[in-house]
């Protein structure tokens, strides 16, 4: 199979086109044959080395991409409910794999796309980050019905789903902020009530208080939040993409305003609980079947990964890059 592999942490140089053994499927297992990549700031997280102190996670040399889109290759022991050929997505997978023409994922993180008639690189771009958004909805912010909310970083890949999910569960009013004014254009896909810069969105807001803030930037962004919290308001932690660390906060800082401060990992939750994936994911599904959930996408051919990590972190990405096989 072909395949981008990292034999070392470095620039996007580093991402090298080769030829490997298609993978056999293990016991609860399938092997896809990919036509779509989706390609995120994880990614870069990988290809750098800035997660390589953990060690759940693979190390070079590996294949990244954590999630694919295509037909069923091979099932292997134990797999039901799959056909050979059939169309599919996977969500995210910590043990990587996505950039190449063949890859394995657990049957468990595996979605079908059979009768849906939705696009294969649509789906691999939001399905994905729809089903953390809607597990960390429900499960971790637990959105009510009337609530509101506002998204840090609403137009990256990570965000943009959760404008949509957070619609389907009943939120009044759901407002974003993006990085510089250049970007407000990047968000108007979504369907915001508003969008402001993260420099003034404290200000633009003008005494408005929210209800959950979904925070995948941090930094100076996730401090400011915490002025803008209703009683009772959460913020949903789900990454650190800013430059910056963040400041400090107490248990009082939370207490004095009835506040709460919730991460969420949905790569460990899923190794951990697999058998939540499927559920979450069937919930927005029609979300992309209706077109309720629509993403800009921008694809580029497997053999140029390197570009496409380059333009991630020049942030010269209006929407989602997917790699196409």
């Amino acid at each position: 199979m072909r395949a981008i592999v990292i034999n070392e942490f470095g620039g996007p140089q580093v991402l090298t086109e080769t030829e490997l053994p298609d993978p056999r499927p293990g016991r609860g297992q399938i092997s896809i044959d990919t036509t779509h990549a989706a390609v995120g700031l994880v990614d870069v997280f990988f290809r750098r080395g800035d997660l390589a102190g953990r060690p759940d996670l693979p190390q070079p040399p590996l294949v990244p991409g954590l999630e694919v889109a295509g037909t069923v290759r091979e099932l292997g022991d134990g797999v039901t409910g799959f056909q050979v050929g059939e169309p599919v997505v996977t969500l995210s997978q910590v043990s990587l794999g996505g950039y190449a023409s063949v890859t394995l994922a657990q049957a468990a993180m595996t979605i079908s796309l059979k009768d849906t008639g939705v696009d294969p690189a649509q789906a691999v771009a939001a399905l994905p980050n729809a089903t953390t958004a809607y597990l960390a909805l429900t499960r971790v912010a637990h959105l009510q019905k009337g609530e509101s909310m506002l998204v840090h970083g609403v137009a990256g890949g990570l965000a943009a789903p959760f404008v949509a999910v957070a619609r389907s569960l009943g939120a009044s009013r759901v407002t974003g902020t993006v990085s510089s004014p250049a970007r407000i254009k990047d968000a108007e896909l979504l369907g915001l009530d508003a969008v402001f810069t993260s420099d003034r969105f404290v200000e633009d807001l003008d005494g408005q208080l929210i209800d959950v803030v979904v925070d995948p930037v941090g930094g100076d962004v996730r401090a400011a939040s915490l002025d803008i919290l209703a009683p009772l308001g959460r913020i949903l932690l789900l990454g650190h993409a800013s430059r910056t660390p963040d400041t400090p906060v107490t248990g009082d800082d939370l207490w004095h305003r009835s506040a709460g401060m919730l991460g969420f990992e949905v790569g460990g939750f899923l190794h951990a609980n697999p058998g939540a994936a499927r559920p979450a994911a069937e919930q927005v599904v029609s979300l992309l079947a209706s077109g309720e959930l629509t993403l800009r996408v921008d694809e580029l051919p497997l053999s140029q990964a390197a570009q496409a990590h380059r333009l991630l972190e020049e942030r010269r990405v209006p929407g989602r890059l997917v790699l196409t096989v």
